[in-house]
């Protein structure tokens, strides 16, 4: 059994440091250093970034890769039009247990990523600046860093900064959770989709991406387009940060020029040389074989030929010693757990599938395997936030990659290998204490309430589904789809006004005394060790 990666793991680069510059001297750039390694940063307009963004073919580098500067100009014009201020926020919650990039650079660069906010700020007149971490160590170098630019006291600059730190979950890292938890609610999507480039922090347009994505921008703005395309491939020019983790010597983050064969990096962290398979993009990534990871690049597009993906930048690799769908079942049951309880492709869908996954290795048959198919196609595009969407991915792509070892277990007694626990997890759903803002521990704890559903007395009115979002969905005939669920702690309050306002009377609340704090996942790991002025000194 392996220890959870730390926050900072060993760092590595191959070609010449970007982002990384500097890490060969300190542990950390303060600001004076940081200036010294990197030099001053001339502001620019908001459309000279969107056009310097667009020539570097700049994506966002949380996941989704949405082109920057189609936010970027989305944010402006919104704002234009209605007349206010945007905001700007810099997501570094990066709560995937095999992720620890943003992390680095935030602990390490935390400079690097503000000269690309502040690019962004200034740019477009925002006055608003937040940076949203979930780690204790985030959160003390970036109000550090806010500090030394003179950032963390309002009454010395025109733009406001702060740090919002959330708690460590899987759904804190969504761009609609980040935004929930800065305007004072849970750190959970709301349940509906809204554009944050329309209405963002306290309803204006915001401007919102990944930290590396930040930072990448600060680089591309100090160095101009072309020297910037000159690293990399031509149609993706420039570097990614990469978390190598699973069945490898060293766990590390590495930057690495796009264009690097994938199959050299795993052999930079120390992994087999002839890996079972290559889980990409982490938790809500793709799978791809062995004989698949000698065709693969480091770039988005070369992943997803081969069928992979970039996703957060997350590569595990596993050996050939270990049972890939005991591993994949031990991910799809942290993820199950991960659900924020809103909607029912996540709450109930969810550890349907890891249900499913379970039986299969426990000898269900074909039947088994039928059934978690049909869960993972029933999740997707149907949930409130992506968390469904990217799980049942990674369900789909356990499936089609490890065939082999599939028949042995829906047609025998299984592939005979252990499961050695190689994939990192950490313990979920608990949130770091003396957070400010967001859910309080009292709200993330065990569900204490279960509600049900009287079916002699039920007439379809369908508040129920209005009310309490989290565990009612309608069906096609107008009626819930359970008969009884367990509450979670944050919707105690609306479960209770669900059972009063249902006008037939057919609910009610019980205390669930089968309830106790549920059983954590084991701690996994791998192996081994380890204005203006606002850009410049802020003085």
């Amino acid at each position: 059994m392996n220890e959870a990666l730390p926050d900072v793991p060993e760092v590595r680069v191959v070609g010449l440091p970007q982002l990384t510059s500097g890490f060969d001297l300190v542990e950390r750039l303060d600001l004076p250093m940081h200036l010294k390694v990197h030099g001053p940063l001339e502001p620019m307009g908001g459309e000279q970034l969107a056009q310097l963004s667009e020539r570097i073919s700049l994506k966002g580098r949380g996941g989704a890769g949405f082109p920057f500067h189609k936010k970027l100009r989305s944010v402006a014009e919104t704002a234009i039009r209605r007349g206010v201020r945007p905001v700007v926020v810099v997501n570094a919650s990066e709560d995937e247990p095999a992720c620890r990039k943003d992390t680095v650079l935030v602990n390490r660069a935390p400079h690097l990523i503000l000269d690309g906010a502040l690019l962004c700020a200034e740019a477009m007149g925002a006055r608003t600046l937040v940076i949203g971490v979930t780690r204790e160590s985030t959160q003390r170098s970036m109000e550090a860093a806010l500090a030394e630019r003179g950032l963390n006291n309002g009454r010395r600059s025109a733009l406001r900064a702060r740090v919002q730190r959330n708690p460590i979950r899987m759904v804190t890292g969504a761009a609609a959770s980040l935004i929930r938890s800065i305007d004072g609610g849970p750190a959970i999507p709301p349940g509906r989709k809204i554009s944050a480039s329309q209405s963002g922090v306290g309803g204006a347009p915001t401007l919102l991406s990944n930290a590396e994505t930040y930072a990448q921008l600060a680089i591309a703005a100090r160095i101009g387009a072309e020297r910037y395309c000159n690293t990399g491939l031509y149609d993706e020019p420039g570097t990614v940060m990469l978390t190598v983790s699973g069945a490898v010597a060293r766990p590390m983050v590495i930057e690495v020029p796009t264009g690097v064969p994938l199959r050299y990096v795993l052999q930079l962290a120390g992994a087999p040389p002839v890996p079972q398979g290559v889980l990409t993009g982490g938790y809500h990534g793709k799978w791809i074989d062995s004989a698949t990871v000698n065709e693969a690049i480091v770039s988005r597009n070369s992943l997803d030929a081969v069928g992979g993906a970039l996703g957060a930048g997350a590569i595990l690799p596993i050996s050939q010693d270990t049972c890939p769908l005991g591993e994949s079942l031990r991910v799809a049951q942290w993820l199950a757990e991960e659900s924020a309880g809103q909607c029912g492709p996540c709450y109930l869908g969810l550890p349907a599938a890891a249900r499913g996954m379970a039986d299969i290795l426990n000898g269900g048959g074909p039947a088994a395997l039928e059934a978690v198919k049909q869960v993972a196609k029933s999740v997707k595009r149907r949930g409130a936030c992506s968390h469904p969407d990217g799980s049942a991915m990674f369900l789909e792509s356990t499936i089609k990659a490890f065939t082999d070892d599939l028949a042995a277990h829906v047609l025998g007694n299984g592939c005979g290998r252990p499961v050695e626990g190689v994939l990192p997890l950490f313990e979920g759903g608990q949130l770091p204490s003396g957070l400010p803002g967001g859910q309080s521990e009292e709200e993330s704890g065990p569900s204490r309430q279960k509600i049900y559903v009287d079916w002699t007395l039920c007439r379809g009115h369908g508040l129920c589904a209005d009310i309490l979002p989290e565990v009612f969905e309608l069906g096609a005939d107008g009626f819930p789809t359970v008969a009884q669920a367990k509450v979670p702690r944050y919707a105690e309050a609306k479960a209770l006004r669900a059972v009063r306002r249902c006008p037939a009377l057919a609910l009610r609340l019980e205390e669930d005394t089968r309830t106790s704090a549920p059983d954590r996942l084991p701690v996994l790991s791998q192996r081994g060790g380890r204005g203006r002025r606002a850009l410049g000194s802020g003085r």
